[in-house]
């Protein structure tokens, strides 16, 4: 295979750090555009994804300036490709174009290289859509960067929920509370999935089961009568949601839904049941506390810099969890205000959670869509013993542009995390909030 050169755009670098020995690992070779380098530096001091990835990637270049020259070019490894730091010539942009600009000074690094080596294929890597255009007009070979991604597709992420096909008995069977016990050689379950057993003779005869591993039988949905915390499950994916989500040995679940499935209200209102319902029944509490919690990612344009102290600033940003806290209050500000007072309800940002480790808590992790791997990881190591953490989000309404729903974190824990026994999984599909907005997610 011939050897080729890589051009990586900032984009590349500030969506994965690990990007730059990826490149190298095959013995192609990576060229640094100096403008890369001083754009790099300008994300180092964010307090997110992109600062990370900022800081890892110099810190790279560091160890690797350590071993060798970057101006000359230093060999990440044995059997790998060297990295080079370097400018480009003027004359080789187009004569329209402004060099001024940033992304035209980082083609025209390409295009030098592309001029000193016309046999050697220079390609250049960028997550710009508009750079990339740039690139195929002037004759330049350019690619999109693929950041590592659990699935192929968002259409193939787990549901948590499947059909199994039976014999017409077996249904029957399960009803007079027989066991019933699903068979690896014909289907393919994880653990704590839902399972809609079908007959193979009549369709409409079915029977909703949870799934445990392949030596426990089927266990049947529990009805929920009176409800969670005044919260009844609309359909069968909130029963589902419900019922682990009230499950202490399921440690960790993940929810998915469109805006309006109900996903947020039923973690919610769990965990109100499980951190406050003692103070009715006098029993001990699971859990001693419910933290609830979202990333500070704008929607659209951001307003900017927000004046007042960090809990007149975070306002804002989860005004939707506090919506959701109150509603269940019986729209009573007042009982809310009692409880965070005393430490029984934090609504926080996930800037302040990073850092902490947290036993017998009832942990929220709202809008999870718009964490990326590193994150969720990071937050997901703060859960100390006695802790359950609730994943929720919408893979659909992605509003950080350095991932998608394939590459963001909550679709690395649902794919990651499926095959272990202390977590679950609920994808809910109908829209419950009203008829507006469950017509607005399907067609808009």
């Amino acid at each position: 295979m011939a050897k080729k050169t890589y051009v990586l755009d900032t984009s590349v670098y500030l969506t994965e750090a690990a990007s730059l020995r990826a490149f190298t690992s095959n013995n192609n070779d990576v060229v640094i555009p100096l403008k890369v380098l001083e754009e790099i530096d300008k994300h180092k001091k964010r307090q997110d994804s992109v600062g990370h990835n900022a800081r890892q990637t110099i810190r790279q270049l560091d160890e690797l300036r350590l071993k060798g020259n970057l101006h000359r070019g230093v060999r990440t490894g044995a059997s790998m490709g060297i990295v080079s730091a370097r400018g480009y010539d003027k004359d080789v942009i187009p004569f329209d174009w402004s060099a001024s600009h940033p992304d035209n000074q980082i083609i025209a690094t390409a295009l030098t290289l592309k001029k000193e080596k016309p046999r050697r294929k220079v390609i250049l890597v960028s997550r710009d859509i508009n750079m990339r255009v740039k690139c195929d007009s002037i004759g330049l070979q350019t690619e999109d960067y693929q950041a590592s991604q659990v699935v192929e597709s968002p259409d193939l992420l787990y549901t948590g929920f499947s059909e199994y096909l039976v014999d017409d008995q077996v249904v029957d069977n399960f009803y007079n509370g027989d066991d019933v016990f699903a068979d690896k050689e014909e289907i393919k379950l994880f653990p704590n999935q839902y399972v809609m057993l079908v007959s193979n003779s009549n369709p409409k005869k079915t029977a909703l089961a949870r799934f445990f591993n392949y030596g426990t039988p089927f266990k049947k949905n529990p009805k929920q009568k009176s409800g969670i915390w005044g919260v009844k499950p609309r359909n069968k994916e909130q029963a589902f949601a419900l019922e682990l989500l009230m499950d202490p040995n399921v440690v960790l679940v993940s929810l998915i839904g469109k805006a309006g499935s109900g996903k947020t209200l039923c973690a919610i209102a769990a965990g109100l049941e499980q951190v406050l319902e003692h103070e009715h029944t006098k029993k001990v509490p699971e859990y001693n506390r419910l933290i609830v919690s979202r990333p500070v990612q704008p929607l659209g344009k951001d307003i900017g810099f927000l004046p007042g102290t960090m809990e007149e600033k975070m306002g804002p940003w989860l005004k939707p969890i506090q919506d959701n806290l109150q509603h269940l209050m019986g729209d009573d500000s007042t009982t809310l205000d009692i409880y965070m007072d005393r430490g029984k309800i934090e609504v926080e940002a996930i800037t302040y959670i990073r850092g902490r480790s947290i036993s017998k808590a009832f942990i929220i992790i709202d809008e999870a869509q718009n964490l990326t791997r590193h994150e969720l990881k990071t937050i997901v190591t703060r859960v100390g013993e006695g802790t359950k953490i609730v994943l929720t989000g919408d893979v659909e309404q992605i509003d950080n542009i350095y991932i998608d729903e394939v590459t963001n974190g909550l679709t690395y824990a649902v794919e990651k995390m499926k095959d272990h026994s202390i977590t679950g999984h609920v994808t809910l599909l109908k829209g419950e909030r009203s008829k507006i907005a469950t017509l607005a997610s399907k067609i808009l």
